[in-house]
């Protein structure tokens, strides 16, 4: 099968299920928002000069396909989504993230009022994930106003990424990687 399905040339795309909606629906949008987050996060990990940057994002890329999944299925059908096994965004999830502000915070990452992306490649790639973060995190709340997505989990998820990834960059300047470091 090819990737060019054409089924998408009339500007609609596919859910879960085999349901179609429009190209501009607010869960397309809120799904490619988390799509272009864990493109950003890809380039953090491959412009990483630290173990520990790498380590930590590799996991939040596989839960942000699972966060595509659930925002990918209409209400209606997540009843299904869970029969069929699939696995739902969690407070544990969103706990491993609060477990790493409190890692990173207790390193003594220095940082002064507001920063300013671009001290080197990784935090600066940091810092636009962190970004686009904000922007999935925007979109999943006009599915959550609408009542189209109850995990209200969600939410809380992306918004303790987008502070978690802040620190990230932050530790990263703090670490030592200098604004010409290439991996």
């Amino acid at each position: 099968m090819s990737i060019a399905t054409k089924t998408g040339d009339n500007g609609t795309t596919g859910l879960m299920y085999n349901r179609r909606v429009s190209k501009t629906h607010p869960r397309v949008e809120a799904c490619g928002a988390v799509d272009e987050l864990n493109c950003a996060l890809g380039m953090v990990r491959a412009t990483a000069q630290h173990d520990f940057i790498r380590d930590n994002i590799l996991p939040v890329q596989k839960e942000l396909i699972i966060l595509m999944g659930e925002i990918g299925t209409e209400v209606s059908d997540l009843e299904r989504y869970k029969k069929d096994g699939f696995t739902f965004i969690s407070p544990e999830m969103t706990a491993k993230l609060d477990q790493l502000v409190k890692e990173i915070e207790s390193q003594n990452v220095s940082f002064k009022g507001w920063a300013t992306p671009g001290a080197n490649m990784n935090s600066a790639a940091l810092d636009v994930a962190r970004t686009v973060c904000r922007r999935a995190e925007r979109a999943v709340c006009v599915l959550r106003e609408s009542k189209e997505l109850p995990n209200a989990e969600i939410g809380i998820y992306l918004n303790r990424l987008s502070d978690t990834l802040w620190l990230l960059a932050r530790w990263v300047e703090t670490n030592g990687s200098s604004t010409n470091d290439r991996r």
